[in-house]
């Protein structure tokens, strides 16, 4: 039960978040009715639009537990405007059947990191909670010598905002930091219940306020191939990489593998 409720308030979280980034003449409505107070649509503007009345919505905003059938989350998602990836998103925190708790992410086979060794790009393997686990020479390069760092300094996110070598290279630092958080938001949103998670957002929180900003504008993004332009040392210039991921490794889908390949130069 209180993993329940903690995922439906989840659910509510993330739909004011999204009600409170649309602006009303994006959604239709040229006239408003009294001074506005706080950004973006009224409750009673959602439910309009979602053809649900305005008490039932404000009940899933507050995270109470009611039904929602799938035509109705996927109403709401077209009247708050999704992107492609925040529907996907609001549709697995709406799943009954969405697993509540992930699997222990410390057993995988050390063949992986045979294979990445192999490869000439930066490769990493990282779970879920964005610990780096397996990575090549390469990825020395590219992250700033994984091998030196401590292991609980060893975590992608904190490599992001809080390695300044790291992130002094990065051409395109903001794009690439809000992406970064909107995908490790998507994997947070889904286990709410997960101490880990909420011990270690709150941690960085702390040590970084420009991903505390971030954190709470709740974007959403999919795992995907996310551009990096970044100084390399070796190259003496500026490299951009593409990304590219697979996820269920050794039949977990709590564990993903990304290769970074140069485009250009």
């Amino acid at each position: 039960m209180i993993q329940e409720n903690t995922k439906l308030r989840t659910l509510g979280t993330f739909l004011k978040s999204r009600r409170n980034q649309l602006q009303p003449e994006q959604a239709g409505f040229s006239h408003s009715y009294g001074q506005r107070r706080t950004p973006g649509l009224r409750r009673e503007e959602v439910a309009v639009l979602a053809g649900v009345s305005a008490t039932y919505y404000t009940w899933l905003e507050q995270g109470r537990d009611v039904t929602a059938s799938r035509d109705v989350i996927e109403n709401i998602a077209r009247a708050l405007q999704l992107n492609p990836d925040e529907r996907v998103h609001l549709l697995q925190l709406w799943n009954p059947n969405e697993p509540e708790t992930i699997a222990n992410v410390s057993t995988i086979s050390p063949h992986w990191q045979h294979i990445l060794n192999q490869l000439h790009s930066p490769s990493i393997i990282t779970n879920h909670m964005s610990e780096f686990i397996f990575w090549n020479p390469a990825a020395n390069e590219l992250f700033s010598n994984l091998d030196a760092m401590l292991p609980e300094e060893r975590f992608f996110m904190r490599l992001v905002f809080l390695n300044e070598e790291f992130r002094s290279r990065i051409v395109n630092l903001e794009e690439y930091t809000i992406s970064c958080v909107a995908v490790y938001r998507s994997y947070y949103n889904r286990h709410p219940e997960n101490l880990f998670f909420r011990e270690f957002v709150q941690r960085l929180c702390m040590d970084s306020p420009e991903f505390e900003a971030i954190w709470n504008l709740h974007h959403v993004q999919l795992q995907k191939a996310c551009l990096l332009h970044i100084h390399m040392p070796s190259a003496q210039q500026i490299v951009t990489f593409d990304s590219n991921s697979m996820a269920t490794l050794d039949n977990s889908p709590n564990y993903h593998m990304c290769i970074y390949s140069p485009v250009s130069s």
